[in-house]
């Protein structure tokens, strides 16, 4: 069956990549509602921005969705990872500005918040997306890819020239709790020489030390140092999870991510419903819904959040 929040939870922060600040509010939405952003901030025209793959403008550095009037929001894939990851299907996003709060870089702090309020169980079907067949697009060496399998899956590997990255590549079933567990408060990562580039070209304003992993070489120069020594891949895993989200139903399937970012999940997504014979819309069994990535999560799988 599908789900709602049970109350509405609200979060105040910067954004990655405009440097403003930014009140958010979650709400609880109805059955078959789906994922819907709203700019309260822009009165004139159209605000609403429905939380889609076709809605999505394509940017190297983040997930941003604009709808026809042209509205866009920008840094949403750490919100949705956390709403798919708690099971949430329905709920309305509200923010004053145009990027969700990139809080310390990840989506623990969202999930913490939905977990708290709870998640409400709706008196309707699920509908979920199968996969059929393999799927992929590559560009200039990075890869994605869907392939059947009986629940989602995430493979990534990544590859950086600095050692305190280097190679890394981790697999997880993402059943009922794993993203929450393994993966929430994995932060997002760079190297101190594209943060100087791109502070330079006026990108990236909010961005510190205290919202991604920086690193220089061998160093990390985040306070703190690493949550987990595979940090970078989790989450570029954590970044996957919210950008499959924008397919409008759970997947079932199996994401193989090689050097893959926003634009290239996105991609493979379009590709994916431009393949009608890779696919097919089932309604999820008893079975089926014991697996899906937030059924099932507790509190206690907080305390392995840092």
């Amino acid at each position: 069956m599908q789900a709602t929040l049970k109350s509405t939870i609200r979060f105040e922060g910067r954004g990655l990549h405009s440097g403003k600040d930014t009140l958010m509010s979650v709400h609880p939405a109805a059955a078959g509602f789906g994922i819907w952003f709203h700019r309260t901030d822009i009165t004139d025209r159209d605000a609403m921005i429905p939380a889609l793959y076709d809605a999505v403008d394509e940017k190297p550095l983040c997930t941003r969705i604009v709808n026809e009037a042209g509205v866009a929001v920008l840094t949403i894939e750490h919100i949705m990872a956390a709403l798919v990851g708690c099971g949430v299907n329905n709920a309305l996003v509200e923010l004053n500005g145009p990027e969700v709060p990139i809080l310390d870089g990840c989506s623990a702090s969202f999930v913490r918040e939905i977990v708290a309020k709870g998640i409400q169980p709706q008196s309707a079907p699920l509908h979920a997306i199968e996969i059929l067949k393999e799927v992929r697009v590559e560009d200039n060496g990075a890869t994605a890819a869907l392939s059947p399998a009986g629940a989602l899956e995430i493979d990534f590997q990544i590859e950086f020239a600095d050692a305190a990255i280097g190679a890394q590549q981790k697999s997880l079933k993402m059943a009922n709790g794993t993203f929450v567990r393994e993966l929430s408060d994995s932060r997002t990562f760079c190297r101190k020489s594209d943060i100087d580039m791109m502070h330079a070209n006026g990108l990236a304003l909010g961005g510190t030390y205290k919202n991604a992993v920086v690193v220089d070489g061998d160093d990390v120069l985040s306070p703190g140092g690493l949550r987990h020594e595979d940090e970078a891949v989790r989450h570029k895993m954590l970044d996957a999870l919210g950008d499959l989200a924008l397919a409008g139903a759970p997947i079932l399937g199996r994401y193989t991510g090689v050097r893959a970012g926003h634009a290239l999940t996105n991609r493979l997504l379009r590709k994916l419903f431009a393949t009608p014979d890779a696919f097919r819309i089932v309604t999820c069994s008893d079975s089926q819904l014991r697996h899906l990535p937030g059924v099932g999560v507790k509190v206690a799988d907080l305390a392995e959040v840092a």
